[in-house]
């Protein structure tokens, strides 16, 4: 997962960055989401942005919050591994901490994403 992050992030151009992330279980998640976006329920993954500069340090983009149980769920329905799964979530998490968002651009995230995980994701 490192080594995916790493390479995604110097793809899309974040820089010198720290990013923190947190596999958890569906209850954290779903306090995260219910405490974050008023959201009651678990979800896959969160990303919580931040950018700002540390004292000693590279920028701080952000966290990532991953369910695993909700991504062991969605591997088998989708008949991938959950390392996969994973990887894709971790994905779609660092191109939102970027500063993409699909739910007010017009596929831009989605292009981006899919041709990350071509690339990236074998």
């Amino acid at each position: 997962m490192r080594g995916l992050a790493v390479a995604a992030l110097e793809r899309l151009k974040a820089g010198p960055v720290e990013v923190g992330v947190l596999v958890c279980d569906d209850a954290t998640i779903r306090t995260l989401n219910r405490h974050f976006r008023a959201k009651d329920a678990a979800t896959d993954v969160l990303s919580f942005p931040a950018g700002f500069a540390q004292p000693d340090g590279p920028v701080y983009l952000g966290d990532v919050a991953i369910s695993l149980e909700t991504a062991g769920r969605q591997a088998a329905a989708a008949g991938v591994g959950l390392d996969r799964e994973l990887q894709t979530l971790l994905l779609h998490a660092l191109v939102h901490l970027c500063g993409f968002d699909h739910e007010t651009d017009a596929g831009e995230m989605a292009a981006l994403e899919a041709g990350l995980r071509r690339e990236l994701l074998r």
